[in-house]
């Protein structure tokens, strides 16, 4: 028996029965269950994410889970998961990527956009994501940027009520809950660049847990997990935090992996951009790589503005 320690919400669900099905899959199918858990983040609806822990709030009674023996695997949006792994755990897996970029939603009783310059001015932009926020007033300084909590449909149903003129969430949840048809427009690179392993899942389990590793790796995509351990390095060398304006895009071309991170100021006045290239199959040395060019144009006086927040 596996079983799989998840968050309750529609889109970890989604997440944790997927996890179930490739595992149902494999040559030695062993049964699985699910560990629905709440967290603190499921908790508290209402604050933004960084005023009451921000790292880690989507995450940590899930790993407490396996920790404690009531599940063998966790599961959770990749971009959610500290780049520093818990005491006594592992990230197994990390199965094919979802597509990464972000996605604006309108109202249903607007009318489709072409380009973000459609957007009125002084509109009123739904998101909590500090790094959103950045990107989108460094291209719109006159928008009104604004927090949103909730699950997906919860957001969306605030955004239909006339509470925001648009929100923003990332594509790959959208399309797994089979809400594509509610994108307006796609925010993709160079204009906006997605969270750090956006798109990706990552499994947990426990270190000296060998059989349940061994059945993990047997999911692992290869080229996904060249592409987050590129991006989550960059991450954990500038010690930035999940919720730091901090963008990033990877390519692997066949042994060639090439890494762009992009930092701003909260307000978006500033940004710094950075890319490197290296092996895949030494994807973090890249990640570093890119975080000391950003370290060596400033980076060090935005990640210090972003942590008095």
């Amino acid at each position: 028996m596996i079983r799989i320690a998840t968050r309750k919400s529609a889109l970890a669900l989604w997440q944790a029965h997927y996890l179930a099905d490739r595992l149902r899959s494999l040559p030695a199918a062993p049964e699985v269950e699910l560990v629905p858990i709440v967290t603190i983040g499921d908790a508290n609806q209402t604050d933004a994410l960084r005023q009451f822990g921000g790292t880690g709030v989507f995450t940590l009674e899930v790993q407490k889970a396996v920790l404690d023996g009531r599940a063998e695997i966790a599961v959770h949006s990749l971009k959610d998961l500290p780049t520093l792994s818990a005491d006594g755990l592992v990230l197994a897996a990390v199965p094919e990527r979802e597509r990464r970029c972000d996605a604006l939603l309108l109202p249903l009783t607007v009318a489709a956009v072409q380009c973000l310059d459609d957007i009125p001015h002084g509109a009123k932009i739904g998101t909590g994501s500090p790094r959103r926020q950045a990107q989108l007033l460094h291209l719109r300084p006159d928008l009104k940027l604004c927090e949103i909590r909730g699950n997906v449909d919860t957001r969306i149903r605030k955004l239909d009520e006339g509470q925001y003129d648009a929100i923003v969430l990332a594509e790959a949840g959208l399309r797994r809950l089979e809400l594509a048809g509610r994108i307006s427009l796609m925010l993709e690179p160079p204009a906006v660049y997605p969270a750090v392993s956006q798109g990706a899942l990552g499994i947990e389990c426990r270190v000296a847990d060998q059989a349940t590793r061994a059945l993990l790796q047997q999911i692992t995509c290869n080229t996904t997990l060249a592409e987050v351990l590129a991006e989550r390095s960059l991450l954990r060398t500038l010690r930035a935090g999940c919720h730091a304006p901090l963008g990033a895009w990877t390519q692997v071309e066949g042994e060639r992996l090439t890494l762009t991170g992009v930092l701003l100021s909260l307000d978006g006045t500033t940004r710094l951009e950075q890319t490197a290239s290296g092996s895949a199959d030494c994807a973090d040395q890249v990640g570093v790589l890119v975080a000391e060019q950003l370290l060596s144009s400033g980076a060090a006086s935005l990640l210090s503005e972003g942590s008095s927040h």
